[in-house]
């Protein structure tokens, strides 16, 4: 009943509508009973009684029309921290705990590190039905003095998973993070005991990882791709074997050579319970972004997790890193990550490759030049049989490139919807959800990019025209591409006249 009331709360704006929608009622009833009662009509009667009517049918249109609109807004509100009146609705008395999202695409991102992380956090947002498939290893590099207390495996990704899948990401990642500074516990991480406990209550470890996010009230679950304790194994172009994860970059970047395969040592790791169901029943499977060679491909080397992707129904998107990575995809590009992936794993692994427009602030990427790092060359017309899609997908934060997990999640979730549509399934309601929602996205961006050109060309106090012909980035960088530029060709001048 609470629930109900809630709907007519002024800060809810529902009962303008449903006001409307009661007048127009009245109004077509009116018109159609004067019909019935009324012996004799003449022209100026029947007139006045057809603008009533029509009056009154509009309304009732126009009262559905904007209720179901003011619905999604309260939808959006309610799950989007950006909005300011988010605090005004609660979304719990208007969809009953969720089932939109719980109806959602089943999604399955498998990798690990910061890029698996920032498509869950994206992804979250649209689609209860998300499940990130992580590794348990720490490859060899120690471990902290809490996990040999406590005899735990290595749970880093489980944890940034869990984080990234937490509905208040912040104070979930200070909590997991705390290390006890000092008594018995002194040197400690808590998520460490935290998890410890949740593995001796329900005596499983893989039951443990999933309880760990019920009892936090998160989006989706966490499962390990593995319970055997793995290694990486680098071998390189020039025959050198490589069995420290840490050393791999350093010795490539000492031999001046390049890798030339990733194998996993023990060699027949076997896929922890429900890792392969889960990857036949899903919608979508995400691979990547991430470390090619260290965070993406190891989880594929699992016995029979890319045998399951390639048999599964699902859409398989491999999205692309935007820069590259020193030691491990010096010069590659886009081709170059996916003939990797395939290489290792075979064909039918990929069928969508989302990748960036490239458009990053060229200061940034002078900075990652002097690591050695550059952005992932776009030769995609290298590669034959698998769909591309060029997005912008890239922000700065805290001074480097990273996903953005708004954007990667849209251009994933864009996928989904063309495969519904695909399908015949328009009226379906999770195609309804997700296309609504990403409409919404895209104007909350929109609106958004607006305020903010707008708050800049106050600061400077005057307008920015756009030359026609010209593209919006070359426009907005082309000094500081002219001064980089100048400053390379006088680089290169002093060296060449030493």
């Amino acid at each position: 009943m609470k629930g109900f009331l809630d709907w007519f709360k002024s800060s809810n704006k529902m009962k303008r509508w449903i006001l409307l929608i009661l007048a127009g009622m009245l109004l077509a009833c009116y018109g159609l009973a004067e019909i019935l009662v009324m012996k004799e009509i003449s022209f100026g009667e029947v007139a006045k009684i057809v603008v009533i009517f029509v009056i009154g049918f509009i309304a009732i249109v126009l009262g559905l029309v904007f209720s179901n609109k003011r619905t999604m807004e309260i939808l959006i509100e309610s799950t989007d921290k950006r909005m300011e009146n988010r605090k005004n609705v609660n979304i719990n008395s208007l969809i009953f705990n969720k089932t939109v999202y719980d109806k959602g695409p089943n999604i399955v991102v498998i990798g690990g590190g910061t890029g698996l992380n920032t498509v869950l956090t994206g992804l979250k947002r649209y689609t209860s039905n998300v499940t990130a498939i992580v590794t348990i290893s720490d490859y060899g590099e120690g471990t902290t003095q809490s996990r040999k207390e406590l005899e735990l495996l290595p749970l880093n990704d489980v944890k940034d998973s869990l984080i990234s899948l937490a509905n208040n990401e912040g104070e979930i990642e200070k909590l997991f993070n705390y290390q006890f500074e000092r008594g018995k516990f002194k040197g400690f991480d808590f998520f460490d005991i935290y998890f410890s406990a949740m593995q001796e209550i329900n005596e499983n470890f893989e039951d443990a990882i999933v309880k760990c996010g019920d009892v936090l009230n998160m989006t989706g679950k966490v499962i390990p791709v593995t319970l055997d304790e793995m290694n990486i194994i680098a071998e390189l172009a020039n025959g050198y074997i490589v069995e420290e994860k840490s050393k791999i970059s350093e010795v490539v970047s000492d031999k001046i050579t390049k890798i030339n395969r990733i194998l996993l040592s023990p060699s027949n790791c076997k896929p922890a319970p429900g890792v392969l169901e889960t990857i036949k029943n899903a919608d979508c499977i995400v691979i990547g972004p991430g470390s090619l060679y260290t965070n993406v491909i190891p989880n594929l080397l699992v016995n029979g997790v890319a045998k399951a992707i390639k048999e599964s129904a699902a859409i398989k998107v491999y999205v692309s890193n935007i820069m590259t990575e020193p030691g491990q995809t010096d010069d590659y590009g886009v081709s170059d990550h996916i003939n990797a992936i395939v290489e290792h794993c075979g064909q039918g692994i990929v069928d969508y490759c989302i990748y960036d427009t490239g458009e990053v602030v060229p200061e940034f990427i002078k900075r990652y030049n002097l690591e050695g790092q550059d952005l992932v060359d776009q030769d995609i017309d290298k590669v034959k049989g698998i769909s591309f899609l060029q997005r912008n997908l890239s922000m700065i934060k805290d001074d480097l490139i990273r996903h953005d997990p708004n954007l990667v999640a849209s251009a994933i979730i864009e996928l989904v919807c063309d495969d519904l549509k695909y399908q015949d399934k328009q009226n379906d309601p999770q195609y309804v959800m997700l296309n609504n929602k990403l409409r919404e996205e895209k104007r909350i961006k929109r609106d958004m990019d607006r305020r903010d050109k707008r708050l800049k060309q106050e600061k400077k106090g005057k307008r920015i025209k756009v030359e026609k012909g010209k593209s919006k980035f070359s426009d907005k960088y082309s000094d500081r591409i002219v001064s980089i530029k100048e400053a390379d060709a006088e680089t290169r001048y002093k060296k060449l006249n030493k």
